[in-house]
């Protein structure tokens, strides 16, 4: 491909753009256009993996409400739809979780729960919001 007259840029294949927000057209001269690449804003999101004593727990109430055979093995990826949960086995699951950790989880936090890891952050920051001195 040739370049286009006036560009800094050539491309030997042409370029799917997979990130539209990255790109703007600019019209140059009269008839062609410039692609030109914007920064993206730089985002960071801070957070804290669920401790490993919590993704076991987790792990034995899924086990114990799912009624899954022994020798199941559940881990922290472990999807709930996945070992056969569907949304009142879920229910079953955040209510057997509320009880075993003393915590309250809002129907907004339950529903965005898809895996045993999810599950096993969120207890961890309900129980660390609780305790204010403990930290992740």
């Amino acid at each position: 491909m040739a370049p286009i007259a006036g560009s800094a840029l050539s491309f030997a294949k042409p370029v799917k753009a997979t990130n539209t927000n990255l790109l703007s057209f600019a019209g140059g001269r009269k008839g062609n256009a410039f692609l030109r690449m914007q920064p993206m804003p730089m985002r960071f999101a801070v957070c804290c993996s669920a401790k490993k004593e919590t993704v076991e727990k987790v792990c034995d109430i899924v086990k114990k409400q799912l009624a899954l055979p022994e020798g199941t093995e559940v881990s922290g990826a472990s999807k709930f739809s996945d070992l056969g949960a569907d949304s009142l086995d879920t229910v079953e699951i955040v209510m057997g979780l509320e009880e075993e950790f003393h915590i309250s989880v809002e129907e907004s936090s339950a529903q965005s729960i898809a895996t045993v890891e999810d599950a096993a952050a969120l207890i961890d920051k309900l129980v660390a919001a609780e305790s204010p001195k403990s930290q992740c």
